[in-house]
């Protein structure tokens, strides 16, 4: 897909998102590209949420230029709407994360959340999960560990070299999985000794999933009832 037309479809996903923001939404904001176009946007809008858990630094740092209070997870409480994107998502709304590096804040704050919103373009919506090669937080110490025990699962993990996570681990890139059933997958992988956090998002999949096209039109896929609106751009 050319540059400029993913682009499109993610500005046309982060506009889209915007929409369920109010005033008083006490709101999660996710990592990545697409939701740099949701944050750009929202601090242009006029609309301020009560304020924001951020899932990374850096986007922490964004939301502060944009004048929105970035708040502690720890004094919020639930949150209303968790916004965020995705390196897959397939039809159920599970998705692979982690391609920033920030798949276990992204995972606490999705957990924390009462309703969580995916935005993406066109290229993320897949049939099946695992072309995008699943990332673990992994405990330095571990690497070589984990590593082997992937291979024993039959994929090819990949150290991703001189990327640290905001919690000062590391990041494995495992590519090959045949991914017929991610809830096990995902149990499978979270329970290897070391791993701090796997980049499948199953067992808290999307609740609503707004996919962009270059054109300006929109999906929006709900739940596991897969319920789809169309909208023109």
């Amino acid at each position: 897909m050319h540059k400029d037309s993913g682009e499109a479809g993610k500005r046309a996903a982060a506009l889209a998102a915007l929409e369920l923001v109010r005033d008083d939404t006490l709101l999660g904001v996710g990592s990545g590209s697409t939701v740099d176009f949701f944050i750009e946007a929202l601090g242009t809008s006029g609309r301020r949420p009560r304020g924001a858990v951020s899932s990374s630094e850096g986007t922490s740092r964004r939301l502060g230029a944009v004048g929105i209070d970035v708040l502690d997870l720890n004094m919020t409480g639930e949150l209303e709407l968790y916004v965020d994107g995705a390196d897959e998502a397939d039809p159920s709304l599970r998705l692979i994360k982690g391609g920033g590096g920030a798949l276990t804040r992204e995972k606490i704050v999705a957990a924390a959340s009462r309703k969580f919103v995916c935005i993406v373009d066109e290229g993320k919506h897949v049939d099946v999960l695992g072309d995008f090669g699943v990332p673990l937080e992994v405990i330095p110490m571990a690497r070589s560990h984990v590593a082997r025990e992937i291979v024993r699962l039959g994929a090819d993990p990949e150290y991703r070299e001189g990327a640290l996570t905001d919690n000062g681990n590391v990041i494995l890139d495992c590519y090959g999985f045949h991914i017929e059933d991610p809830l096990a997958l995902e149990a499978r992988l979270n329970g290897l000794a070391g791993v701090v956090s796997c980049g499948l998002f199953a067992a808290r999949p999307a609740d609503a999933l707004i996919v962009g096209f270059a054109d300006g039109r929109i999906e929006t896929i709900e739940g596991r009832s897969a319920r789809v609106d169309r909208e023109e751009g």
